[in-house]
């Protein structure tokens, strides 16, 4: 590693899948010619990197540095930059470089071009060598064209989970053309969950939150939720069958999701963003039934991401945190599994 050319700074880091995360030191590059360098404030805490500092999918690199929700301030700028100054208000997400940066593929789906994608931890720079590690840090180095702009009305901390969990939510709900006379069930109410209520309550749908109990009723009635139901009362699916236009389902953990397809009109659609850990069977009869689709979406590209931003900037949309310290973050993985938290932890990076 060129050490001349790089900038030591404090991160938190996991060493291997079996242990907690604890103090490390990163060395992020000098800005290139048109590269942003960002100090970072916050960063929210998904659930994706509990999966991946434990290895819960496999494949995991260590030492890692976790956090793709990260939001801060132009500290510097390579010569070449246009789009950004210093003291600027900036976000980035799950990816930092791509397949349009070497012409495989157009910018509206660089995300699904997984060969080219560097992520913005937990994987490699495009020489396959240079680990990348993310937000749990005190800043980053980011090409230009990964950078986004994070509206003026939206506070750091509450924008910090839109770099993911906002546009997790943000993509299939725009995708699948959500608006006024659609019927869409976000099942779950936890950090992705509250996001896509409130996005597709802004997009003008009538939105029933599916959750295993009524514990957090009241807070999705507050977030926009029209009907809130208990996916363990079997009632709920006898009730709503054949209800839906769109459900998305943010659960990581393995439910039934033959009885939610259920759920769905004729050529209905669920789209699954949570990722479980092990693989989740589903009755054929479930989709044949009623010509009814089973499908998948990852974050979204960085023009939609940009997009998203702006939509929530206009209708005031932000994640629920709970700010914690760098010390805390072990406590708060345990935490999320959980689902102790309304709805997102965030970390105030000045305490590193």
């Amino acid at each position: 590693m060129d050490t001349a050319s790089r900038s030591r700074i404090k991160a938190y880091a996991a060493q291997a899948a079996d242990t907690p995360l604890a103090p490390f030191q990163v060395d992020r590059r000098e800005p290139r010619a048109d590269d942003v360098v960002i100090e970072s404030k916050f960063c929210g805490v998904c659930h994706s990197d509990i999966h991946q500092a434990r290895d819960g999918w496999g494949g995991s690199v260590f030492p890692m540095v976790p956090g793709h929700e990260i939001a801060g301030i132009v500290s510097a700028v390579g010569s070449a930059v246009t789009k950004f100054k210093i003291g600027d208000r900036v976000g980035v997400g799950c990816f930092v470089d791509g397949g349009a940066s070497i012409g495989k593929c157009g910018r509206d789906d660089e995300q699904y071009h997984l060969d080219t994608l560097v992520l913005t931890y937990n994987g490699y720079e495009h020489d396959k060598k240079t680990p990348t590690f993310g937000g749990y840090s005190q800043a980053i180095t980011v090409k230009q064209d990964y950078v986004l702009r994070i509206p003026d009305n939206l506070p750091l901390d509450v924008a910090a989970p839109l770099l993911c969990a906002g546009i997790t939510l943000y993509s299939p709900l725009a995708h699948w053309k959500t608006g006024p006379g659609k019927k869409v069930a976000i099942i779950g109410l936890g950090g992705l969950g509250h996001m896509g209520v409130q996005i597709a309550h802004a997009m003008g749908a009538h939105v029933t939150v599916l959750s295993q109990s009524l514990a957090k009723q009241a807070d999705g009635t507050r977030l926009g939720a029209d009907d809130y139901r208990a996916t363990s009362d079997p009632a709920t699916f006898t009730s709503l069958a054949g209800a839906f236009d769109l459900i998305v389902n943010t659960v990581s953990a393995p439910i039934d999701w033959s009885a939610l397809l259920g759920l769905l009109k004729i050529d209905g659609t669920m789209v699954q963003v949570g990722v479980p850990e092990e693989a989740v069977p589903v009755n054929a009869f479930a989709l044949i039934g009623g010509r009814r689709r089973l499908a998948g979406s990852l974050i979204g590209s960085i023009p939609e991401t940009q997009e998203m931003l702006d939509f929530c900037g206009t209708h005031g949309i932000a994640a629920e945190i709970e700010v914690i310290p760098m010390s805390r973050i072990n406590e708060a993985y345990e935490r999320v599994l959980k689902s102790d938290v309304r709805f997102r932890f965030v970390i105030d990076l000045s305490s590193i």
